[in-house]
């Protein structure tokens, strides 16, 4: 069958598992079923005249072809985003849409940035996605949003980031925690301690990690965890102490849930980052949207700006 009859949907599928490696992983992202993602692959192949992929045990590579196959696949796609873009430019911000992938964490208060934006522009097609920081790069290196939320944007030379908020990281422990009443409590003293972290590759634990290094001490890792809620819940439950975004807990510090340890070197002053692929050209509303989080930073004090942004 000619490549002429290649449908976009199965570019963008391919695409997809090129990037993932993973027929699984790429229906995920998708949000089709594995054997959708198998049949679309398996069409373009014929098409195209040869395999596009192959296995090895259960490693999924591609082959020459289905590397060229890739390189077209990203190529073509892009370049129709851009013209998407152009076109919304030409039909003015009210037509257009929003697309904003966020880290896990920053899901405690972007949803009502982006409430708050949408109440300025109505007609605005606003979507977000949720998902953990290696599942946010992924995103970005495959340009599927308009804009990515993070704390701690990758060092490379092919992202654009800027601060637009602070995230200050905070020690917390149970109400009955043994150094609750402690004051400078060494971070030494402090790593004797079982530590409830969240999953590898997390920019909160690598930021932890980094802090208690720097004072020559090593975590006592008790849990391993892939959410705030399910850190927060272990801490309260007597199981370790934690280092979380302060805009995560602010709820229950307030009600007592949880007390702030007083650690020296802490709270880390960091910030909220928004990022995307360097040469990407901003639609009309990506470009708003960065313009309104750069006018609520002004307009608020900056170390209380999650709290009443």
């Amino acid at each position: 069958m000619p490549l002429r009859h290649a449908t976009l949907r199965q570019l963008a599928v391919f695409r997809s598992l090129a990037q993932h490696k993973s027929v699984v992983r790429a229906a995920e992202s998708l949000h089709l079923t594995p054997p959708a993602v198998s049949i679309q692959v398996k069409q373009l192949a014929e098409h195209i005249g040869h395999p596009l992929i192959g296995q090895i045990g259960k490693k999924l590579y591609l082959t020459a072809q289905g590397e060229a196959v890739a390189s077209a696949c990203r190529d073509l796609l892009d370049r129709l985003e851009r013209l998407n873009q152009d076109l919304s430019a030409l039909e003015g911000l009210e037509s257009g849409s929003l697309s904003v992938a966020i880290i896990t964490t920053a899901s405690y208060f972007v949803p009502r940035l982006l409430g708050d934006f949408h109440a300025e522009h109505p007609n605005l097609n606003v979507s977000m996605f949720v998902g953990n920081r290696q599942t946010i790069l992924e995103r970005m290196e495959a340009n599927e949003d308009d804009l990515y939320i993070l704390g701690q944007p990758p060092e490379s030379a092919r992202v654009t980031a800027w601060p637009f908020a602070p995230n200050d990281l905070v020690a917390i422990g149970s109400p009955d925690h043994p150094l609750r009443r402690a004051k400078a409590i060494d971070p030494g003293r402090l790593a004797e301690e079982p530590f409830i972290a969240r999953e590898n590759g997390s920019g909160t634990r690598l930021a932890a990690e980094e802090f208690f290094a720097r004072a020559g001490a090593s975590l006592q890792i008790r849990l391993e965890l892939g959410s705030n809620e399910a850190v927060k819940q272990s801490v309260a439950g007597h199981l370790g102490f934690s280092v979380l975004s302060e805009s995560t807990v602010r709820k229950e510090l307030a009600s007592g849930e949880l007390v702030r340890l007083d650690v020296k070197g802490l709270p880390l002053h960091r910030q909220w980052y928004a990022a995307h692929p360097k040469n990407k050209i901003l639609s009309p509303a990506a470009a708003a949207f960065r313009d309104f989080l750069e006018r609520r930073l002004s307009a608020t004090d900056r170390r209380s700006w999650p709290e009443h942004g």
